[in-house]
């Protein structure tokens, strides 16, 4: 319970921070490379997840929208911290780029980089992961089912109701969902 209201804490203390902390406003020019960076790295991690989970192109494609985040995360003794950035589609394949900030407790040590690969099976739990209002409750279990009927998506984990939750890291699919302690919002100065 204490680590939690630490991790509580941290968390907020970083969303707080992080305009203090924003570089200065980015030029045109910038802002096209950053898109097109996010972009490709977006391509990279779908290819990725379609090699290694053939079946998530049906699940993506019967969503009501999806969000590739890309994560590099660092752990030094009792406390670590990550950033990433990435980019939520809705059904029609609009864009909205986002960016997340975590932080996490405990003890450990390394640097890890993974990505991460939202399905929303509805509209409403889409909206509010863009507006950054989303809460995730991981659950560890290596697949999810979509419905009473059985079909499965195999590799993800089930975060919340009808949210499911790729993780990608090194060469295939992590077993642990790192989706604690993480907050999601715009990336205002591209969208």
């Amino acid at each position: 319970m204490h680590s939690a209201r630490m991790l509580g804490f941290a968390l907020a203390l970083l969303i707080g921070l992080a305009p203090a902390l924003a570089p200065a406003a980015m030029s045109d020019k910038e802002k096209d490379k950053e898109r097109a960076t996010i972009r490709k790295d977006v391509n990279a991690t779908l290819n990725k997840l379609y090699k290694l989970q053939p079946g998530a192109r049906s699940a993506i494609a019967g969503a009501a929208g999806y969000a590739v985040i890309n994560n590099f995360g660092v752990k030094i003794l009792v406390a670590g911290s990550g950033t990433g950035k990435g980019i939520a589609f809705d059904k029609s394949g609009k864009e909205t780029f986002m960016k997340m900030v975590e932080v996490q407790a405990g003890l450990g040590m390394g640097a890890k980089k993974f990505s991460l690969v939202w399905v929303f099976r509805d509209e409403a739990a889409l909206k509010k992961f863009k507006s950054g209002s989303f809460e995730a409750s991981g659950q560890a279990n290596a697949t999810a089912q979509m419905d009473k009927k059985g079909s499965a998506f195999a590799g993800a984990a089930a975060v919340s109701d009808g949210v499911w939750l790729y993780q990608l890291q090194g060469d295939g699919l992590a077993l642990e969902l790192t989706a604690k302690g993480t907050k999601y919002y715009r990336y205002d100065e591209l969208n």
